[in-house]
């Protein structure tokens, strides 16, 4: 079965919001067997909507609209589909008394305009929507499919999930396989050292493997199809353990796990604490580490000494800063031996930078330097210049300081 996706909205064309529908669903199709093999978006004018329903209607097996469902002038999503199927659009009686109970039931008399929502064509049946007044349509001719579905990620999601997926499920058209993905996350390793380290695997089919390079480290993307989702995965076992094997201490975790989830698994594991002291970063460092819920059996605080003198009152040498400046490695270091030291912690992160966009002490935008400190072992740093903007910069360094830290657990854990 082949898909294509349509994201409708002028908002969505204009940036003004993210377009997290595609995305979802571009997760959700390959687990039911179903290749995407379009993606579009189109503004809130009937011409092209139906123009560009109408295209995919003429090359995929299930087309896929989001958005256009609600009671104002500029939904059309309704009156599109029904011009790409030269039907009429007609109240439904049935969704009518619905719709007006559900007013009812708020204490309002339902707006007139929202008639527009119990709209169907003889080609349409309603797809029902627990979360909002627009239900859905499921639209089938010649065993082709349009599923059209609110905007709303709240109601879309619920109404894919509760509605859509078994339908799908049901159908004569239906894929016989599934696909099962699994993504396998390192850090400290290049895209290229990886790919060259796993070659040999790249060549088999099922499962296939992608290796893709990403903010917080390189992925391995392994996906299998089969009969069932148990028979997937276990053509997919194998070969993650021979990765495993060759990539090491390099894979720090699965699928949706994070880094910083990762590291409080170590840290929780060993009964250790640590703090941070952070200057270009702002605080985000400890942001992230506190997004973990626990956190709190293993974070002591942070500091943020964003202006040079503070961190000198909390204690960095003066001479350190005098000799280095307040953006050097060695004021990371001390800055990680404070948060070490003032927090009571047993590992301390030391983050100083030019965010931008001006330049610091004669050095560049971009300019970071991190640094782990335990007090036991070797302090820990890493210098880097990132070419991208401020909020990138500090993403970067956050990214840089959550690998740092893995590895000195790791380190640690093989001096002790």
């Amino acid at each position: 079965m082949k898909a294509e996706v349509i994201s409708i909205g002028t908002e969505l064309l204009l940036g003004e919001i993210l377009d997290t529908n595609a995305k979802y669903l571009g997760a959700q199709l390959p687990a039911l067997g179903i290749d995407l093999y379009y993606m579009s978006k189109v503004g809130d004018n009937l011409a092209r909507l139906s123009e560009v329903i109408d295209r995919a209607w003429g090359r995929s097996d299930l087309v896929i609209t989001t958005g256009g469902l609600g009671p104002t002038e500029d939904d059309l999503t309704r009156e599109a589909i029904a011009r790409v199927m030269d039907e009429e659009l007609q109240p439904d009686p049935e969704l009518e008394r619905q719709l007006r109970e559900f007013f009812e039931e708020r204490g309002v008399a339902m707006p007139e305009r929202n008639i527009k929502q119990v709209m169907l064509i003889p080609s349409s049946t309603s797809i029902p929507n627990p979360r909002g007044t627009a239900p859905g349509w499921w639209v089938e001719r010649d065993q082709r499919l349009i599923v059209a579905m609110p905007g709303p990620p709240v109601e879309m999601e619920r109404m894919w999930e509760k509605e859509v997926v078994p339908r799908l499920q049901r159908h004569p058209s239906a894929p016989q396989s599934v696909l099962v993905t699994r993504t396998l996350k390192t850090a400290g390793i290049g895209e290229g050292h990886v790919d060259e380290l796993v070659s040999p695997l790249l060549k088999g089919t099922n499962p296939s493997i992608g290796v893709y390079a990403r903010a917080d480290g390189v992925q391995l993307r392994l996906a299998a199809k089969a009969r069932t989702e148990a028979e997937a995965r276990q053509l997919i076992e194998p070969v993650e353990s021979e990765m495993r094997q060759i990539l090491g201490a390099f894979v720090w975790g699965v699928d949706d796990e994070t880094m910083e989830y990762a590291i409080g698994e170590l840290l929780r594991s060993r009964g250790l604490t640590i703090a941070t002291m952070e200057s270009c970063t702002g605080g985000l460092l400890a942001n992230v580490i506190t997004n973990v819920p626990g956190s709190s059996a293993y974070f002591r605080g942070g500091l943020v000494s964003y202006a040079t003198e503070m961190k000198t009152e909390w204690g960095v040498g003066a001479d350190i800063i005098a000799e280095h400046g307040a953006v050097s490695a060695e004021t990371a270091q001390a800055m990680a031996g404070v948060a070490r030291e003032r927090l009571g912690a047993d590992i301390g992160v030391g983050i100083t930078g030019v965010a931008g966009p001006e330049p610091q002490e004669e050095k560049p935008p971009g300019t970071v330097h991190v640094a782990v400190d335990t007090g036991m072992i070797e302090p820990q740093i890493l210098s880097y210049q990132f070419a991208q903007g401020r909020e990138a910069v500090k993403r970067r360094a956050v990214a840089t300081a959550l690998t740092l830290i893995r590895r000195t657990l790791l380190d640690w854990e093989g001096n002790s």
